[in-house]
């Protein structure tokens, strides 16, 4: 497993991180602690949770993953696996925090109450990396880096990043940390993959310029670069239950994922790593750590076998050859996870 510097700190994590949204839910805690244990035996020391899972949220089970988390790292010399965890800030969507309502900010009450509530369920007095899981645009940057510069300072939290942030809002983040002479942050975390590849315009020149290093999630499109839903939803699966759900925001979330475009990218892709020999599932995990700016790509798993399939991908290097195929298929069918094929930036 290859090892990179999460920006320009002195954290330094593999190559593929071990995603835990689906614990707590798609799978109970002794599958949970499998994984884990899977996940760490292959070389991964770089483990991401968040209060707000597991996913979709609910107030029943806010914060059940990093309990599951945190038994399990009790189980483990705590210097030797790197946790990140999320605040989940306003929300977006349906993705709100459930317990506090939806009324919540990146101001200093939540930010401080979430991480003390994080480091308990965690059972840790540390968090490495701490995240902002959604940004808040009403609130200035040189507040949000203030709130998190202190926490460091206490020792509670080593370095920050960002997930679903904007090129403007790193940019604008970056701006108030050097003039404000507070942290920056090292991370941004967002949905990355073949079937997404929008980081690959502003947000790439924002990472590389600023030493900011990427962290894709869903490098399997949610699934759909499996192949799994190549004829037609399977029983059991995430995106199955939006759409036969009653969630009217969780069909148009599996709509994006789920399309004619996807499910034909998926096909295209499938065609090209047969031919090297490869499941698709590998290929799309090789294809995002091959870029320069990613320093460890999430990936998630409901079962141990899951997991296999992905960790395929750690010693796969995709020749130029396949690189420029992947580009073909990417050509004639832009962004496929949005309906005009418009690489939105």
């Amino acid at each position: 497993m290859q090892q990179r510097r999460l920006g320009r700190s002195g954290i330094v994590v593999s190559d593929i991180c071990m995603g835990t949204m689906t614990f707590g839910l798609q799978c109970d805690e002794a599958t949970s602690h499998r994984i884990c244990d899977t996940a760490f035996d292959a070389g991964i020391d770089f483990f991401d949770a968040a209060e707000v899972y597991p996913v979709p949220p609910s107030a029943e089970r806010f914060g059940v993953t990093e309990e599951i988390v945190g038994r399990w790292l009790s189980s483990k010399p705590r210097e030797s696996v790197i946790v990140a965890t999320k605040v989940t800030g306003p929300g977006h969507g349906w993705f709100k925090p459930p317990v506090r309502h939806g009324k919540t900010a990146l101001d200093r009450n939540q930010i401080v109450r979430a991480c003390e509530d994080s480091l308990r369920r965690l059972g840790t007095d540390y968090i490495d990396l701490y995240q902002t899981h959604w940004p808040d645009h009403g609130m200035p940057y040189e507040e949000v880096l203030g709130v998190l510069t202190e926490l460091r300072d206490e020792g509670k939290i080593r370095v920050i990043g960002a997930s679903n942030e904007t090129s403007w809002g790193m940019m604008k983040a970056c701006w108030a940390a050097d003039v404000c002479d507070v942290d920056r942050y090292q991370t941004v975390q967002n949905n990355f993959s073949l079937i997404n590849r929008r980081c690959e315009s502003e947000l790439a020149q924002v990472c590389r310029r600023e030493g900011i290093s990427l962290l894709p999630y869903s490098p399997l499109g949610g699934g759909v670069l499996t192949g799994k839903y190549q004829d037609g939803p399977p029983p059991g699966a995430r995106f199955t239950d939006y759409l036969t759900g009653d969630g009217e925001r969780q069909k148009r979330m599996a709509k994006r994922f789920v399309n004619d475009r996807t499910l034909e990218t998926t096909r295209r892709l499938s065609e090209i790593a047969g031919s090297i020999g490869v499941s698709v599932t590998a290929l799309a995990v090789a294809w995002s750590r091959q870029h320069d700016f990613v320093a460890s790509t999430i990936i998630g798993a409901t079962s141990v076998e899951q997991l296999n399939e992905s960790l395929e991908a750690r010693d796969l290097i995709l020749s130029d050859e396949t690189l420029a195929r992947i580009d073909e298929v990417d050509f004639e069918i832009p962004t496929p996870m949005t309906e005009d094929g418009l690489r939105r930036l």
